[in-house]
């Protein structure tokens, strides 16, 4: 048998960055699930209500890889409290040719926060107009950084505004973030004035009602939404789809029943079965992005499986090439 390489958190933090590489990765991942041969099964997704939690578990089988990753990721929203991060989890890489295991990613959810930051860099990348230089974040958690950070790759971001529910939390960050990225940025009490002046606006919440009203919005605006990923969560008001000149799933049946989509059906603002171009199509040339200054675009991020497969076997690669990690002898 063959032995199986264990990477650990501090390997992985090591080998992949949230940087443009990781931005590159992504999006090729996304141009892959264009082409139609992906393997991608639905989520399995668990709620474990009594702890304020969820796990779900993502896969995809890209053609041309040499590996697949099975991602098992909990989300556990009380964990602040104890000390302890609010996701972890791991992802386990197989062999495409022979199913055998070759890896252990012990990342506890770091290569998710990556893939994740690096899907809202691709939509805008996409999306966002070229000049798009203020961005309003709602949220004030590990991902409203890393999504500013991963913004900040592809547009050239020189003022940020933090909006979340703790006023204290949220003023933190935006030092933090400012600091960091040489930036203006500022904490904002107000949801409304915070995206008002906004060129890009991400929502990266856990939110179950919404945090960005329809009216808020102004033309020329680009929102990415990432937080809505069970079926209870919901971080759009329902006639955003509407406002919007283009609606962007990363994979427009997981919206249907997951995302910022599923709540405009829920509405009965959008049909169950309105049909809308993915990321994906947008990447490859398929379809058209946005088309022109004034439009309103939304990318809905569900989380797909081919992020984790192409951003594992990213990892699984460099570890390779450093000689790092351990290696377990079955």
């Amino acid at each position: 048998m063959p032995g199986i390489r264990i990477l650990t958190e501090r390997d992985l933090r090591g080998l992949v960055p949230l940087d443009l590489a990781a931005v590159d990765c992504i999006e090729e991942g996304f141009r892959a699930l264009s082409g139609g041969k992906v393997v991608m099964p639905p989520i399995l997704s668990m709620a474990i209500a009594e702890a304020n939690g969820e796990v779900d578990v993502k896969t995809a089988y890209v053609p041309g890889l040499p590996s697949f990753a099975l991602k098992v990721s909990p989300g556990f929203f009380d964990n602040p409290a104890l000390g302890l991060p609010s996701t972890s989890g791991l992802m386990i890489l197989f062999s495409a040719k022979t199913g055998q295991v070759q890896s252990l990613l012990l990342d506890n959810g770091y290569l998710t926060d990556v893939r994740t930051a690096a899907a809202g860099a691709v939509a805008a990348r996409h999306l966002a107009r070229a000049d798009s230089g203020v961005a309003a974040i709602l949220g004030s958690g590990l991902q409203a950084r890393m999504q500013l950070r991963a913004l900040a790759l592809v547009r050239p971001i020189r003022e940020a505004v933090f909006w979340g529910r703790d006023g204290e939390k949220t003023a933190v960050v935006a030092r933090e973030m400012a600091e960091a990225l040489g930036i203006a940025a500022r904490a904002e009490r107000d949801p409304a004035a915070a995206v008002r002046g906004a060129d890009v606006i991400v929502t990266t919440t856990p939110a179950r009602a919404p945090v960005l009203r329809a009216d808020w919005l102004r033309p020329g605006q680009h929102v990415t939404a990432m937080g809505s990923d069970q079926h209870d969560k919901n971080e759009l008001e329902p006639g955003c789809l509407l406002r919007a000149d283009l609606y962007v799933p990363d994979r427009l049946s997981q919206t249907r029943g997951l995302g910022e989509l599923r709540s405009a059906i829920a509405a009965g603002l959008v049909a169950a079965d309105a049909e809308f171009a993915e990321l994906g199509d947008i990447v490859a040339g398929m379809a058209a992005g946005r088309t022109g200054p004034e439009a309103i675009t939304i990318a809905d991020l569900t989380g797909t499986g081919v992020q984790d497969t192409a951003i594992a076997t990213l990892a699984a690669a460099r570890a390779e090439s450093a000689g790092a990690g351990s290696d377990f002898e079955t």
